[in-house]
């Protein structure tokens, strides 16, 4: 009997480089919602790929970024505490040559904890000459000796095999901490809300998303169908008219579209509801958030 071998790895990045884009291919559907607005991800995210006798268990963490809310110092700390004792960190970055901030943080924890982490330069079908991806992988090189860099593109998949293989090899013998069929640590609820938000933030303004959450009511079970009923929350009357749309056509949109993803998770007929509520402030006030699931 082969012996059962695991490894965490910690995804990281600042916003909207396409951690959630790298976690969803990895593990072969979606469990992380993406969006093209930064800040997308607010809480650590486990997801597991288990191919035979190996257990990998992916932390995506929300993007490093100066917090102005409670909200945003819980996503902080998130990402703080998603790196502590993982066998290896994945930097997530954009072929561009100019370093962030939040990028000189991660690798000076790299340096100062000593931890294993590879370079994974993401979006690679922005880069017309592949002079310019080399100039990026050397300015990289520069700040960090990562034990291996890898180009990608998330949304086509490029790439992504040799990340995979890369990320197996640093298993260590060890029992799975999750049974071999999981996919992912979060309840049905979170996934579900989290489907929903992914929605709102693709069809609304850029101004509302950050101030919205989706909170599961009711979650009913039964024979072939699941019984949804969620309450959007903003945080102004006004943004409500917005997310409503006219004649509720926004709010259907987002139904819609929803329920379409919903279904192709759960593998069932989802009945959905939505409703629309103002909760001003809540980003700043510990009960809300924690309601939310979104403390830590």
């Amino acid at each position: 009997m082969m012996k059962q071998t695991s490894a965490f790895i910690a995804i990281l990045g600042k916003p909207n480089v396409g951690k959630s884009s790298i976690l969803n291919q990895l593990l072969g559907t979606k469990i992380a919602i993406v969006s093209s607005k930064p800040q997308t991800t607010r809480t650590k995210i486990t997801g597991v790929l288990t191919e035979n006798e190996t257990q990998l268990v992916f932390i995506d963490t929300p993007g490093l970024h100066k917090p102005r809310t409670v909200l945003g110092e819980n996503m902080v700390k998130a990402v703080r505490e998603g790196m502590t004792d993982v066998d290896l960190c994945a930097l997530v970055v954009e072929p561009d040559e100019k370093v962030a901030p939040a990028e000189l943080e991660f690798i000076e924890r790299f340096k100062k904890q000593k931890m294993n982490a590879v370079l994974v330069i993401n979006k690679t079908d922005t880069v017309k000459e592949k002079s310019d991806l080399l100039a990026v992988m050397d300015k990289y090189s520069q700040l960090f000796d990562f034990d291996a860099v890898f180009p990608v593109c998330a949304k086509t998949g490029d790439g992504m095999d040799e990340l995979k293989k890369c990320f197996f090899s640093y298993a260590v013998e060890s029992p799975h901490f999750f049974d071999d069929e999981a996919l992912t640590d979060q309840p049905e609820r979170v996934i579900a809300s989290e489907l929903i938000r992914e929605k709102l933030l693709y069809n609304l303004d850029k101004e509302i998303p950050h101030g919205l959450a989706v909170d599961i009511e009711m979650f009913n079970e039964r024979e072939n169908i699941i019984d949804l009923s969620a309450v959007i929350y903003c945080e102004r009357e006004s943004h409500k008219g917005i997310i409503i749309g006219k004649q509720g056509a926004m709010l259907k949109k987002v139904g819609s579209t929803a329920r379409y993803e919903l279904e192709k998770f759960f593998g069932c007929k989802i009945n959905l509801k939505l409703w629309v509520k103002v909760k001003e402030g809540w980003r700043n006030r510990a009960g809300s958030i924690h309601n939310f699931g979104l403390d830590l």
